[in-house]
């Protein structure tokens, strides 16, 4: 994407918080770890341009997520739809904490960066003890997950955080959320 999309401060975000749509992109097992309280959970593996439309209600949003990479991603689809007023929270909930704001904590759970490290890791090691105990043709195993550990780096683009994203266990949903005014999109 050409455009630049605009960041916003974590300070400047909680000024301003009740006159935008906090849009939250993370895992729904991530915005129940901890999130802004009346931010609405909307997942990146299910962002509907038309829908957080409707949501914005003519006001501004910040998108937010762990670190800032991919509510970049989600405000870029949302700009290439038409949608104006999109910011990005500038460090995502990392720096939001890090401020010293308030945030509605709950249940720890793994990051997504830790759960792709992890998975990557265990790839590899058992692909390579396969090929050394096994057959030499299992060696594809670490090769593939070294490319695509690559082409992540590459493109800003981890495909196993995608497939990760989807797994039951950050998908789950709290029945009722914690706060009136923080819940997600179903």
């Amino acid at each position: 994407m050409n455009a630049t999309i605009p960041t916003v401060s974590p300070s400047d975000a909680n000024t301003s918080r009740s006159a935008c749509l906090l849009l939250d992109v993370r895992t729904p097992a991530e915005f129940e770890e901890m999130h802004i309280e009346g931010a609405l959970l909307y997942p990146i593996t299910e962002l509907n341009p038309a829908k957080v439309t409707e949501l914005m209600q003519g006001r501004g949003c910040i998108v937010v997520c762990k670190s800032g990479g991919r509510a970049r991603k989600a405000a870029e689809t949302l700009v290439a739809a038409g949608l104006q007023g999109v910011r990005i929270l500038e460090g995502g909930m990392a720096a939001w904490k890090s401020s010293g704001l308030a945030a509605v904590e709950g249940k720890k759970t793994i990051s997504l960066e830790r759960q792709v490290r992890i998975s990557a890791g265990a790839l590899v090691f058992i692909g390579s003890c396969l090929a050394y105990f096994v057959s030499a043709a299992w060696i594809v195993v670490p090769a593939f997950i070294g490319a695509g550990l690559v082409f992540a780096g590459v493109t800003d683009t981890c495909g196993m955080g995608m497939v990760l994203a989807r797994m039951p266990w950050n998908n789950r949903r709290a029945a009722c959320c914690s706060t009136k005014s923080s819940c997600s999109i179903s």
